[in-house]
């Protein structure tokens, strides 16, 4: 599917900006700074959203000079305690970005999210924005951007963070399109999947909703790491979504690419400079 400059919305999962992260099927020049940050920003510019949500982002001043160039203007919120300043040569703590285009789009505000489990704060982040269309005065649109806690065994702390989520945008939206880019690190069959799915906000999943067959895509992350036992260890599965209120009308998505597309050394690689697939899509006020 071909996308045209400044009528679509992505969210880009990065990988943290240095670190082989196990990756061991990977070469390691792919893995470079110095060639992942030119095929970022090249899918950036290949897709050219309106809206652009990332996680992982530990190269915010980077990505908003190379981006501002390109008609971007961008906010950011860090992680409370990253694990990339502990990290050689680092670009500082990483967190979630949101960027947009300044001739589309006005910032009205920007508040960033500690995730709570159960009123206790957590390290994990989320930024709301409300954003106004400049050729409308009586159209704004809340974006969230979240990334919740990885790794098996914390599906109960990421149902926590999902309700704090809902929570605060159920608080502060209103009757406003409501659109949620995120790493959920979840998949369809965790409690966190079934509360967006349920949530008095009236959101669906973009991929879900225009799918054949109602389902989630069969992965939007595909990768073979080095175990702690010193085998391969492969994980296939979707854990990145995009949910939308119900005010919101879907024209198109990205395709998620083919099995073949992506290789037998899964990702990332020299095509795909992330261990996460990119998710777009094409939404119109109804």
């Amino acid at each position: 599917m071909t996308y045209r400059k400044r009528n679509s919305l992505a969210f880009w999962t990065e990988g943290l900006s240095g670190g082989d992260d196990n990756f061991v099927l990977c070469p390691p020049e792919a893995l470079s700074w110095e060639n992942r940050q030119l095929r970022i920003l090249e899918e950036i510019y290949r897709v050219s959203p309106t809206i652009l949500c990332m996680q992982e982002v530990d190269c915010f001043s980077f990505l908003k000079d190379k981006l501002a160039s390109l008609g971007y203007d961008g906010e950011w919120v860090q992680k409370p305690f990253s694990p990339c300043i502990e990290m050689k040569d680092n670009m500082g703590p990483d967190g979630c970005a949101l960027f947009y285009l300044k001739d589309r789009l006005q910032m009205i505000s920007a508040h960033p999210v500690n995730l709570k489990d159960n009123g206790r704060e957590t390290n994990q982040t989320a930024l709301v924005c409300k954003l106004k269309v400049k050729d409308d005065d009586h159209k704004a649109i809340f974006v969230a951007v979240a990334h919740l806690k990885a790794k098996s065994g914390f599906q109960n702390l990421r149902h926590q963070q999902g309700k704090h989520l809902l929570e605060y945008l159920l608080k502060h939206a209103g009757s406003e399109p409501i659109i949620v880019c995120g790493d959920f690190n979840a998949s369809p069959k965790e409690p966190v999947y079934a509360d967006f799915t349920n949530s008095e906000l009236g959101l669906r999943s973009v991929y879900k909703a225009t799918s054949a067959d109602q389902a989630e895509p069969k992965y939007t992350t595909w990768k073979i790491r080095l175990g702690q036992d010193n085998k391969n260890t492969e994980s296939c599965k979707t854990i990145d979504y995009i949910w939308i209120r119900k005010n919101l009308k879907i024209s198109a998505v990205l395709t998620i690419p083919e099995d073949a597309d992506i290789g037998p050394n899964r990702l990332p690689s020299f095509r795909y400079p992330s261990d996460h697939l990119a998710l777009a899509c094409k939404l119109n006020f109804t």
